[in-house]
C-alpha cells in the first residue's frame, strides 16, 4: 500500500477518440465496463454537462447475497471529447450520502472524490489518462480500476 491518495491509470486504445468518450459520457457504454470483474451496473443516470449529476449503481450477485454499491457526484468539466471531470460520494438507492465507513471503507477514506479524463487522439488511436484523487493507490480500489480500464479496452478492441 501507498501514502499516494490518487490511482493514475495510462492507455492507449486502438480507437477513436468518440469511441472512447462515449465510453465515459453515454450510459449504456458506461455500464458495459465499469466496475471490477465480476460486478455489474444495472443503473447509470447521467447527466453529462456542467453541474448535471450522475447515479451508478455496482452490483455483486453471489450465493449468499447480492452486494449493491450506490455513487452520486456532480459533472464539473465536460468538454467534449477530451476533457471530463466529476465528483463521486457513496450514497443509497435514493441518491442520499452515506459516509464511506457504512459500505466499508477504511477511516479516512475521503467523502467526495474526484475522477479526471483525458483523451488525445494520436494516429487513430486514443491516448488516455484517467486520475481518480481519493482512491489509495495499491488499494482495491486501485486494482478495481485497472479491472474496469481492461473491460474497456476489451470492448474498444478491433
Amino acid at each position: 500500500m501507498s501514502d499516494q491518495n490518487w490511482v493514475k491509470i495510462e492507455r492507449v486504445f486502438d480507437a477513436p477518440i468518440d469511441a472512447v468518450w462515449a465510453m465515459w459520457t453515454d450510459p449504456e457504454m458506461f455500464k458495459t465496463w465499469y466496475g471490477p470483474m465480476g460486478m455489474s451496473v444495472p443503473v447509470a443516470e447521467m447527466d453529462v454537462r456542467v453541474g448535471g449529476t450522475r447515479k451508478i449503481s455496482m452490483e455483486m450477485v453471489s450465493p449468499e447475497r447480492t452486494m449493491t454499491m450506490w455513487f452520486t457526484g456532480v459533472y464539473k468539466e465536460t468538454s467534449a471529447p477530451t476533457r471530463l471531470v466529476y465528483t463521486e460520494s457513496m450514497c443509497d438507492a435514493d441518491g442520499n450520502l452515506i459516509p464511506p465507513s457504512a459500505m466499508g471503507m477504511p477511516e479516512g477514506h475521503p467523502d467526495i472524490i474526484e475522477v479526471i479524463v483525458e483523451l488525445h487522439e494520436d494516429g487513430g488511436k486514443t491516448h488516455m489518462t484517467m486520475v481518480h484523487v481519493g482512491v489509495v493507490a495499491g488499494t482495491a480500489g486501485d486494482a478495481g480500476w485497472g479491472q474496469a480500464i481492461d473491460k474497456m479496452g476489451a470492448l474498444l478492441a478491433p
